[in-house]
């Protein structure tokens, strides 16, 4: 079989069509700085105050509430530096999280907590971690629980975990909500947060834009100094162009996801179930024995490979025309596993041979196809069975 078959998406997304549209838009609009006064510079404003309502409805808070940012790195950065900052104490968030999180917490000297074999945050653990919080004399600031992972695809129930935290502190709640957007309704899975961050390129928009949304008006000390745009909290010229696209994107997610979540999950299905029919030793990951895969986001297909290592796989995958990653993208080229296995307890043999082929809007049956067909053949080479 040949052609080529794009199964990165969690890594990064084509540009839906009207993300182009919007984006292009605003480059024939002009170069005017949104912060200006003359006519140009308030009709790019127009279309930042347009943009930021946009992503507010998406999140059912209020526009003035939203911060646009470089990405998702920096919106979760924010979150964290900027609430401890504002507020003192220590943050605390799970042991699966995004480096974007994961190292702003280690640095503030903050606490991580456990997740179970499927990769849900450990209820027991996150109460143990807050009161030894709360035995030091500190305050808890933040709490940090990403809404679906970027390598497992697993949902974290942020409502039980709210109500947790809410019991016992005052911490603002944050969730990476950033491999969400493509599946989740924003509104239900996020309603009992405080922050959100989210990252255009992940759900069709383009790279290098994203946002901190806010429940309500938090305080945050900015991590970026300057000329204090975004009330203060972010400095630097917005980025109309890709904030427009953002939004673009952001709506034309919301009026189909639906559809193409029940679509992405038939082709999922076909390519778990059909790789596993034909090879042996291929674990799913976040799945306990009964393979019940509802509390996932439809777009990833997360496998561990018995007796592989990632490296060899993709270099074959990629000679067959298929592009996939081994773990989060931003890991790649790393000689560790994945820190998310880890967490899990999956073994170091075992994830060392791990693949995610993660789904979007532009996935086809001729996608699967190609999937099907080249990974079994890379599989057995590896092996030695052909």
């Amino acid at each position: 079989m040949t052609g080529t078959a794009y199964l990165d998406h969690a890594a990064s997304t084509p540009m839906r069509p009207e993300a182009v549209e919007a984006m292009e838009a605003a480059f024939r609009a002009g170069a005017a700085n949104p912060t200006g006064a003359h006519k140009l510079a308030r009709e790019a404003r127009k279309v930042l105050d347009r943009s930021r309502t946009t992503i507010a409805d998406a999140f059912g808070t209020d526009p003035g509430n939203v911060v646009f940012t470089g990405g998702g790195t920096e919106a979760d950065n924010l979150a964290i530096f900027g609430v401890v900052g504002a507020r003192g104490g220590l943050p605390a968030c799970s042991s699966i999280e995004h480096h974007a999180v994961l190292h702003p917490v280690q640095h503030l000297g903050g606490h991580v907590f456990g997740v179970d074999a499927r990769g849900v945050v450990d209820i027991a653990d996150l109460n143990r971690v807050l009161g030894e919080i709360e035995a030091t004399g500190e305050k808890v600031a933040v709490v940090s629980v990403m809404l679906a992972n970027n390598e497992s695809g697993v949902i974290q129930p942020l409502d039980d975990i709210a109500a947790v935290v809410r019991e016992r502190s005052d911490a603002v709640l944050h969730t990476d909500a950033v491999q969400a957007v493509t599946w989740l309704d924003l509104k239900t899975h996020t309603a009992a947060f405080d922050l959100m961050s989210i990252s255009a390129h992940k759900f069709g928009g383009p790279q290098g834009v994203g946002a901190l949304v806010m429940r309500s008006d938090i305080d945050l000390v900015p991590v970026i100094l300057g000329g204090g745009q975004e009330r203060e909290r972010r400095s630097g010229t917005q980025n109309v162009a890709g904030i427009s696209a953002m939004a673009a994107a952001m709506a034309a997610t919301e009026a189909d996801r639906a559809s193409l979540v029940s679509r992405i999950d038939a082709l999922r299905t076909r390519l778990i179930d059909g790789l596993r029919s034909v090879l042996d030793g291929v674990h799913e990951s976040g799945v306990d024995a009964s393979g019940d895969r509802s509390h996932k986001v439809a777009g990833t297909a997360h496998l561990c490979f018995e007796g592989l290592d990632s490296e060899s796989l993709l270099f074959l995958l990629e000679r067959g025309g298929l592009y996939a990653s081994a773990a989060s993208s931003c890991a790649s080229g790393a000689q560790e596993p994945s820190h998310v296995l880890a967490a899990m307890g999956v073994s170091r043999d075992l994830a060392v041979g791990s693949l995610r082929l993660s789904l979007g809007a532009t996935t086809t049956d001729a996608d699967i196809d190609l999937a099907l067909s080249v990974i079994p053949a890379a599989v057995d080479q590896l092996r030695g069975t052909r």
